[in-house]
């Protein structure tokens, strides 16, 4: 009977999504799905919304199983997934945002790079190092699906801190995406063909293009350039049709997403320029507000006795069930250490291809060379990516000053000695969701 771990399933929405898509999916057969989180009352949310599923889904062969025991949890599991946020909406994510501004910093998301970015990997990867040593005992062959931020940061941690379990990191901005630019251009999603490649949130689409009834192919870009030279787009997404001008191709993540990535967007003394390109500041804080809400709401309806209703998602992690248990394979964007996929990116770096999936796990597809501009957009990031994996690796407090200092968007801003006085409130305002640095 096939065990699926849960770890921070007290994100129920989320886990409502997950669950949703992998019960009402054509696996069959029984099921364990384990629910760890260490907030009881949420962890007791979730628990109620997957029985709600299998009671929809007149499933009686599915046994739900939270536990506030993580090392319970995850004993004999096949499939671990991870959607924890570290220090959660408050204090963290509240400090990711107010500590910076204080300094005269603003952001977006700050939720993969950045000074946010930074700082929500440093919490993070002692509960992964935490995590994959639990595995390592209790289910060393069991795949971890990753799908918490900053994605590659994790991912690389993972890959330095356990290179002997199998796992993927999986995100949504490419299938999003993808349909985003089809209802742009008046297209059915189902009728385009694509590749994209690149590290997560800063990946581009090498091809897109349509595929006619004759079997042609029209490639999709001159009209979507089209759209961008007229100004006809989407108010919030002026900064990714701005860059499509610049650099030639499309990135995959969102405009709020890619504006605080690099230096050009949020820029002291040009709010003309957020203004006019949409940037919406201290976005994150807002969804952040609307989740809690929806949170709320469905506590209430689930005890009110409302149904749930049980929609499918295009997230990844039933598909990469699906396949693996059933041996029909599939076709996903996989984060995964790159080793040679991407030739013109470091090996090192944790890079989002095209895999395949079946039984064997997860069969990522090589790419080769991309655009030079394109790589050379990606490495700004891997170097920050790589200073702040080691400075949670080795706790040096130097690598974190140096990680900020090389992010495009901070260095854009602040000074070298404005980074260091932003770095050192942020390491004492995060108090003990950090380890000690020397």
């Amino acid at each position: 009977m096939p065990k699926i771990c849960l770890v921070g399933a007290g994100s129920t929405v989320f886990a409502q999504n997950i669950l949703g898509d992998v019960l009402s999916s054509e696996i069959g057969g029984a099921f364990v799905i384990s629910l760890f989180d260490i907030d009881p009352e949420r962890l007791k949310t979730s628990e109620i919304v997957a029985r709600r599923i299998c009671e929809t889904l007149r499933l009686d062969n599915i046994r739900i199983e939270p536990t506030l025991n993580r090392r319970e949890a995850l004993q004999g599991s096949d499939f671990v997934i991870l959607m924890m946020q570290v220090g959660g909406y408050k204090p963290a994510t509240v400090t990711d945002f107010e500590i910076p501004k204080r300094h005269g910093l603003r952001q977006t998301i700050a939720d993969t790079l950045g000074i946010g970015g930074i700082f929500r990997g440093l919490r993070t990867i002692p509960v992964l190092e935490a995590i994959c040593r639990d595995m390592e005992d209790v289910c060393p062959d069991a795949l971890l699906m990753q799908y918490v931020n900053p994605m590659a940061i994790n991912c690389w941690a993972i890959k330095e801190i356990a290179p002997s379990i199998r796992t993927v990191g999986l995100c949504h901005s490419v299938q999003h995406t993808a349909a985003h630019l089809a209802a742009c251009l008046g297209e059915d999603v189902a009728d385009i063909n694509y590749l994209s490649a690149g590290i997560n949130h800063i990946a581009f689409f090498l091809k897109y293009e349509k595929l006619h009834a004759d079997s042609s192919r029209e490639d999709l870009y001159p009209r979507l350039r089209a759209l961008a030279e007229a100004g006809s787009v989407p108010a919030d997404d002026r900064v990714r049709f701005d860059v499509l001008k610049r650099l030639g191709h499309f990135v995959t993540e969102s405009s709020e997403h890619f504006s605080e990535y690099t230096s050009w967007y949020i820029k002291e003394g040009r709010d003309d320029l957020i203004e006019r390109l949409n940037i919406p500041l201290d976005e994150y804080i807002r969804r952040c507000e609307v989740q809690i809400a929806e949170w709320h709401e469905l506590r209430r309806d689930l005890e009110g006795c409302k149904p749930i209703e049980v929609c499918r998602s295009n997230e990844y992690a039933a598909g990469i069930i699906h396949a693996a248990v059933t041996g029909r394979s599939a076709l996903i964007y996989g984060n995964v250490p790159n080793n040679g996929l991407i030739q013109n990116l470091p090996d090192e770096c944790i890079v989002e291809v095209p895999c395949h999936v079946d039984r064997n796990g997860i069969q990522p597809i090589k790419i080769g060379r991309i655009p030079s501009q394109l790589a050379a957009v990606m490495h700004l990031s891997i170097s920050v990516q790589e200073l702040t994996v080691e400075a949670a690796l080795t706790r040096k407090r130097e690598r974190i000053y140096q990680a900020a200092l090389l992010d495009p968007h901070t260095s854009a801003e602040l000074s070298p000695d404005q980074i260091w006085r932003l770095v050192d409130d942020m390491i004492d305002q995060h108090d003990d969701l950090l380890p000690a640095y020397h």
